[in-house]
């Protein structure tokens, strides 16, 4: 009997729905105004900078840094986005407790800004997701044919 529920398409979607929550939250805290948590003024990049490893890397379950020497005031606003986390997820359908894992690598290099973003969710499905600028998009790539493609990392 094939169950809907435990089907691939549906892990998959809901994956992707976690992947979209991990998006939303790291744009937030790349913005550098914070609109999840209330009006709240962040530079995670000119951190990033500063610090030397050169990036910052975000755990937003925990709400703490893995790597990277934040400031207290950016050590308070990731509490706040880990505060804020289970109504993001409200709102998209999902729950905290879907994930294993999100994190978000912040750097600002010579190559410009850059977020790595990685969802594991609580089926063992993992993704990365590189984006740039801000807001955060996806990096563009050419193909063999010279047409512009995102590039993305699937789901494993």
């Amino acid at each position: 009997m094939n169950n809907a529920e435990n089907s691939p398409i549906t892990i998959v979607m809901k994956h992707n729905e976690l992947r979209s929550i991990g998006h939303n939250i790291a744009d937030s805290l790349a913005s550098g105004i914070g609109l999840l948590i209330g009006v709240y003024e962040i530079d995670v990049f000119g951190e990033a900078r500063k610090s030397p490893e050169g990036f910052i890397t975000v755990d937003f379950l925990k709400g703490s840094t893995i790597d990277g020497h934040p400031s207290k005031s950016l050590v308070k606003a990731i509490g706040l986005y880990r505060d804020a986390l289970p109504e993001l997820c409200k709102k998209h359908g999902a729950s905290v407790s879907s994930f294993k894992k999100l994190t978000a690598r912040y750097s600002d290099d010579s190559f410009g800004r850059q977020v790595i973003v990685v969802v594991k969710d609580k089926d063992g499905c993992h993704s990365t997701d590189k984006y740039v600028g801000s807001p955060l998009k996806y990096v563009k790539t050419l193909d063999s044919l010279g047409r512009v493609r995102t590039k993305r990392k699937q789901p494993r």
